[in-house]
């Protein structure tokens, strides 16, 4: 009884002290299915695919730990017909939670697609409002008046920034480079405003390339993704082996980040919606039934309303 009274009394504590770790160096959640998530890491691939793309994933960490994190995200994007098809316009809003913690995120964005060298480079752009919520009130230290933690819920909100560069090459690679958080925001929390959350610039690296095989209905996929605060850094190398039948489209791979973890993905498409599913397993020793479990939904259709005939719903895509 001692020893669950003990560790109801450190649990927040090392909870605050994993927040603070994250805030430093990887505010952001990573999401091992980032190669289907490409216009909510990068802001230039807003309706790069000349469709509306809607996406949303669920992402349960650590599972079996009490107060582990999660991060729910949805997103969607499409190209502006009336304007041309090189303006794309998104929005997306992410709720990622941990402990007492929760960091809530809606954007709107924007993307121009310029035609170069037989690919097209885009250029994109995102305004966010940031909203930090920290609940004081279950916080069970032993010191309760401490200053250092607040003892009801506060919360606060900043404005984010996020920006981005991608080239495209026909469909067989791309390569994209962005950043999230340019403006560094300090969100001061409470109505008294003496806590304070800083969230640094984080640095997004991304790309793949399309292997096709004399057997058309098979293709590999491969993509990579780096992300780093200039102090910390994880990277991701990913690779897909897809079935795409005339009724059946499955895929299957791997992914693997340096001293970090390996997940399996596992994928189908059908009517038009896409499911795919990961789990991660970490390698660092907690074992293999506390990885993360991850869900990702999509759905893709035409929606050039200047064309008779399009509107109808096609097979998402697989980037």
């Amino acid at each position: 009884m001692r020893y669950r009274l003990w560790m109801k009394r450190l649990l927040p504590v090392v909870v605050c002290v994993l927040i603070a770790t994250r805030v430093c160096a990887q505010y952001d959640a990573a999401f091992t299915n980032y190669w289907a998530l490409q216009s909510y890491f990068n802001p230039a691939a807003s309706g790069l695919e000349g469709q509306l793309n809607i996406q949303g994933a669920y992402s349960m960490q650590l599972a079996g730990f009490e107060d582990a994190p999660s991060t729910m995200l949805a997103t969607a994007d499409l190209p502006l017909f009336f304007l041309s098809p090189r303006h794309g316009v998104g929005v997306g809003f992410m709720n990622d939670e941990i402990g007492l913690f929760s960091n809530k995120k809606l954007y709107l964005q924007y993307a121009y697609h310029q035609p170069l060298w037989g690919g097209n480079l885009s250029i994109g752009a995102r305004v966010g409002f940031l909203n930090e919520t920290f609940d004081g009130s279950e916080l069970d230290v032993e010191d309760s008046g401490d200053p250092a933690f607040a003892s009801s819920e506060v919360d606060g909100t900043g404005v984010d920034v996020d920006a981005g560069l991608r080239y495209t090459y026909k469909k067989r690679w791309y390569v994209g480079l962005s950043s999230m958080h340019l403006t560094a925001p300090t969100i001061k929390l409470g109505d008294d405003k003496t806590h304070e959350t800083s969230v640094s610039r984080l640095y997004y690296l991304t790309g793949g390339y399309t292997l096709h095989f004399r057997q058309p209905a098979y293709v590999l996929y491969t993509s990579a993704i780096v992300r780093t605060d200039l102090q910390a850094w994880r990277g991701d190398v990913t690779a897909r082996l897809a079935y795409n039948g005339e009724k059946i489209h499955l895929y299957g791979g791997l992914s693997y980040s340096p001293t970090i973890s390996v997940a399996v993905l596992l994928g189908t498409t059908f009517h038009g919606i896409q499911i795919g599913y990961s789990y991660e397993v970490y390698t660092g020793g907690i074992g293999a039934l506390h990885g993360t479990h991850e869900l990702v939904v999509g759905y893709q259709t035409d929606l050039n309303l200047f064309k008779k005939g399009k509107n109808l719903h096609k097979s998402v895509r697989i980037l």
